[in-house]
């Protein structure tokens, strides 16, 4: 059988990062979070503001993300540091959504992101991949949730943290990203119109992927 690309993508919360590890894991498949990149580019930023675009330029000019699963968790390397739970946090992912919208950020990192699924057996997640970055991929999943059931999904894994978080705070803040995303003039968040639409609200985990391995053995089967 043949390694397939899977591009899985939808709005923040949905569970694209469990689902598509464990579904590559399933697979025997590399995983790429694509929204780890830009986190950890929102991360290298530290204080400077997303208006500032030549130094988001230099920037650019040194930046590498790698992945690795250690322990069932991807990890992810800024330059070969291990940012994984720096790049978690909520002012970091309201920035990323807010430096992906930048047209010259999001052309210096198309290359890097194709490069990764040049190969096949791939499982990339993230808002445009089946749009953008892999508008030829033979899976397209959108997967999608309730905002309600994403932020309570978020809580839950802030709070095995330690973080303290505000429910009403946190369903504000996703409608608020859902519409950011969606609305933004480069690649916006979208559907493809040959994705396969999942809303898993009313499943958990396990069954997400199993839906997904399922399609996914039927694509390599063709």
């Amino acid at each position: 059988m043949k390694k397939i690309r899977i591009a899985i993508d939808g709005p923040a919360g949905a569970g694209k990062s469990s689902v598509s590890r464990l579904t590559a894991e399933r697979l025997g498949y590399s995983y790429i979070d694509t929204g780890a990149i830009y986190r950890s580019l929102a991360f290298s930023m530290g204080g400077t503001d997303v208006e500032n675009h030549s130094k988001i330029r230099e920037l650019l000019k040194d930046f590498e993300v790698s992945f690795k699963i250690i322990e069932g968790v991807n990890h992810v390397f800024l330059n070969g540091n291990d940012v994984t739970s720096e790049i978690r946090t909520e002012a970091i992912s309201m920035k990323a959504s807010s430096v992906s919208a930048i047209p010259f950020v999001r052309e210096a990192l198309f290359n890097m992101q194709r490069k990764y699924a040049e190969n096949g057996g791939v499982v990339m997640e993230g808002r445009d991949i089946g749009t953008v970055i892999m508008p030829d991929a033979e899976l397209k999943i959108f997967l999608t949730a309730s905002p309600e059931k994403r932020a309570k999904r978020r809580m839950l894994e802030l709070e095995a943290k330690g973080q303290k978080v505000n429910f009403d705070e946190l369903v504000r803040e996703i409608r608020e990203r859902d519409i950011n995303d969606s609305t933004r003039a480069v690649s916006p968040l979208k559907q493809a119109d040959d994705a396969v639409l999942l809303d898993n609200s009313g499943i958990n985990l396990e069954q997400t992927v199993d839906i997904i391995v399922k399609y996914a053995k039927e694509r390599e089967a063709e």
